[in-house]
């Protein structure tokens, strides 16, 4: 007996069955996605456009941060980003609006952003901003031989003592934007006011760019000129003579004689004549000599109740109160700065710098005990070192003083050169 297996109750559509695929070994695509390159039935390759190694790198900025115009991917809301995070507006709540979020500067960003605001300005491009730091140059000792003989390609560096004096100088040039009257006074003679006051005429003039002027109040025949041009025929008399007709520098410099850069107006030799310079007349030739220089020094001489000596408290900007460190002169300094506060200049006190001349110094005197009598009542107190060229009481010239004399007028220049600043 033959038994008949049940036919199939499915139809079959031969011609229409769809060819199967060989895909082949697996490839590993981007992202960990497995990608099989199909094949035709036949068993040959299917046409290299269909290999996704092909594909990916045509169709990956579908799938990446290609912004349109509101800065939002274009892919749909509901897939995540390229990098694995969720889209802004699904890790917020959907009861509140999307915080913003600020962009990763690693990552892509798009092209079209919102502008910036600005910010800065062109003061911001300084050369101490924008310019990298250089060493400073040595110019004396050996570093400066080093630096000199190596054309400047071994710098090692400046010294301790000349980076405190090239620290000195640049307090020395602040800027002055109007004139700026310095009274140096005494009650005493003898005590280096002169000196003082030509050393530092000739400190400031050469380390600064503006003119500087040196006036000799002194009505007793002042020694400013012999000290530092020895030029004396034209004096503050026959400026005064002619007063009216000064307008320019030139006319000024017709009654001055120069010293280095210092300009110097020597005082009336004439004791009669010199009687009359008062305190009119002191204010004068002050109006005259601030139009057209930015510092003012004046010698006033000794005393301190002469008319003169009166217009030059009256227009100081600055005092100096020249001593010394023995009993007498600085009794007599103590006793200047005394008839000072008594006659109303309690805040030019204050604000003073005593000078102290060790030209003549004991080992029985106490100076820090002086010196701290003094930095007790104004503002600053400088010793002014022995310095042979100083004591022989002639011409003064910067280049033939000691290095230690040199440095305490930087000093001195550098707190006059403070008050610059409070215009």
């Amino acid at each position: 007996m033959t038994t008949r297996e049940p036919e199939s109750t499915r139809t079959e559509h031969p011609a229409e069955e769809t060819p199967a695929f060989d895909l082949g070994p697996p490839l590993t695509g981007p992202d960990g996605w497995a990608a099989a390159r199909p094949r035709y039935p036949d068993g040959s390759m299917a046409p290299a456009a269909f290999d996704p190694r092909n594909w990916w790198p045509k169709h990956q900025h579908r799938f990446e941060m290609s912004a349109d115009y509101t800065g939002q991917p274009d892919y749909p809301a509901n897939q995540p980003m390229f990098d694995g995070t969720p889209p802004p507006a699904l890790a917020a709540d959907s009861s509140r609006p999307p915080a913003p979020v600020e962009p990763d500067p690693g990552q892509y960003q798009p092209r079209h952003q919102p502008p910036r605001p600005a910010t800065g300005t062109a003061a911001d491009l300084t050369d101490d901003a924008i310019v990298r730091p250089r060493a400073e140059r040595p110019i004396a000792g050996w570093r400066g031989a080093v630096y000199a003989a190596s054309g400047g390609r071994i710098n090692p560096g400046v010294s301790e003592a000349e980076a405190a004096r090239n620290v000195l100088l640049r307090r020395i040039r602040r800027h002055l934007p109007g004139a700026h009257q310095i009274a140096v006074s005494s009650l005493k003679g003898g005590v280096g006011k002169t000196t003082v006051s030509s050393v530092l005429g000739l400190t400031l003039a050469e380390h600064r760019g503006d003119r500087v002027v040196a006036v000799d109040a002194n009505p007793d025949a002042g020694t400013l000129a012999d000290r530092l041009t020895g030029e004396i025929g034209v004096t503050v008399r026959q400026m005064l003579d002619n007063i009216d007709d000064i307008d320019s520098l030139t006319a000024v410099s017709h009654y001055t004689s120069l010293a280095g850069r210092l300009q110097v107006l020597a005082s009336e030799q004439d004791p009669a004549m010199s009687e009359a310079f008062s305190r009119q007349e002191y204010e004068q030739i002050c109006a005259v000599l601030a139009r057209f220089y930015n510092i003012i020094i004046t010698d006033s001489g000794t005393g301190l109740v002469h008319s003169a000596m009166e217009g030059t408290l009256a227009l100081a900007d600055s005092l100096v109160v020249v001593g010394a460190p023995t009993v007498d002169g600085s009794s007599r300094a103590s006793k200047t700065l005394d008839w000072l506060v008594a006659h109303g200049y309690a805040e030019m006190v204050a604000d003073a710098v005593v000078v102290l001349c060790c030209d003549r110094v004991s080992p029985e005197i106490d100076r820090e005990r002086v010196r701290a009598h003094f930095l007790g009542r104004t503002r600053a107190v400088v010793e002014i070192p022995y310095d042979p060229h100083l004591a022989t009481g002639g011409r003064v010239d910067l280049a033939a003083m000691r290095e230690e004399s040199k440095h305490a007028f930087l000093e001195l220049g550098a707190l006059i050169a403070d008050r610059f600043s409070g215009y």
